[in-house]
């Protein structure tokens, strides 16, 4: 008896109707374990930014030091590396929006 291959094979990848994380998936349940720390109290944020000044305040600058790295990247953006190339004759022209 032969076995027929049912399988669709794709032809070089890319997006596939269906496919990957549903929209607001993991935003839904991370906002609403965010809010249920809300309304115990304090959310692990904010006390890690209590500790930190206190420490601080204390003078205890090394175990501050290593609090604020542990809460910086909720607080601050990362920059991301950027790498421009192009024409060396040909000027590069950057434009922002609220420049006009």
């Amino acid at each position: 008896m032969e076995h027929e291959n049912i399988q669709q094979k794709s032809t070089h990848g890319g997006a596939r109707p269906g496919a990957g994380r549903k929209p607001g998936s993991l935003t839904a349940k991370t906002r609403a374990i965010a809010e249920k720390c809300a309304e115990m109290g304090s959310t692990p944020l904010e006390v890690m930014v209590e500790a930190y000044l206190k420490l601080k305040e204390e003078g205890n600058l090394l175990e501050a030091a290593k609090i604020a790295k542990d809460a910086a990247p909720y607080m601050h953006p990362r920059l991301s590396n950027i790498e421009l190339s192009g024409d060396a004759d040909a000027p590069l022209e950057i434009k922002f929006g609220w420049m006009k």
